[in-house]
């Protein structure tokens, strides 16, 4: 069987939201029960990537990546995945320096989107996620507007993703600022879809809350992970 190799921690609560969703996933695909996937979860320290990027100490932030994952190819992972959206900032450059394929958050969720058909979206989540390119660059490059909330609106949910949902703290006032957040960009933007660009957004928005689809960045990740458990199956019979 595959061995997927996890870097989490990214924060907890997301990381623990991939274990177990792959494991029903997995155990979907093939109808029993009594069966479970191969997994190696690497749990490293989110708030110092935050205090990496926010310094602007990039090459740290990529060498403290890297090394997450070595320790997962040591381990004997067929591939791995960071499980979360803001330290795919460096996602390019940490793949180049190891020798196990990665499943990036950003590319899955942007072909997701591609399948949509739609062509305006928007994006919510950290503030490095938020402010940085890395997650529109493959919607600028194919003609794709995506659009963010204004500065004030990106700090007020940040602060609530660190100090809240990171914690598995979900409060009622939070959800309706958020969700009024995304109406605003709605009506100011005329997005016609919102990417839950941080994987503890599903926690607090829920597909009943919108009337615009919804790109769980978390349930995009963990289909393609699972997706590629089955086909690197399939790959090795067949070498057999």
């Amino acid at each position: 069987m595959n061995m997927v190799g996890i870097v989490g921690g990214t924060g907890p609560e997301s990381t623990v939201e991939y274990y177990q969703t792959i494991i029903s996933k997995f155990q979907e695909r093939k109808g029993t029960k009594e069966t479970l996937p191969e997994l190696i979860i690497n749990s490293i320290n989110m708030y110092k990537i935050f205090h990496l990027i926010s310094h602007g100490q990039i090459q740290e932030l990529i060498d403290y990546l890297v090394a997450a994952v070595q320790k997962l190819e040591k381990a004997g992972s067929d591939f791995a995945v960071i499980s979360a959206n803001t330290p795919h900032i460096v996602f390019e450059q940490v793949q180049q320096r190891v020798q196990i394929p990665m499943i990036s958050i950003v590319e899955e969720t942007y072909t997701k989107v591609e399948e949509s058909g739609l062509d305006r979206v928007g994006l919510i989540g950290t503030k490095f996620t938020m402010e940085h390119d890395f997650f529109k660059q493959p919607f600028l490059l194919n003609q794709k507007e995506i659009f963010v909330p204004n500065l004030m609106e990106q700090e007020y949910m940040h602060q609530k993703i660190v100090k809240e949902l990171e914690n598995g703290i979900v409060k009622k006032e939070t959800k309706e600022k958020f969700l009024e957040i995304i109406q605003q960009m709605i009506h100011r933007d005329q997005i016609q879809g919102i990417i839950l660009g941080c994987t503890e957004l599903p926690m607090i928005i829920k597909v009943e809350d919108l009337a615009i689809p919804q790109f769980n960045t978390t349930e995009i990740h963990v289909n393609k992970i699972v997706n590629t458990i089955f086909l690197n199956e399939k790959i090795k019979k067949i070498n057999l």
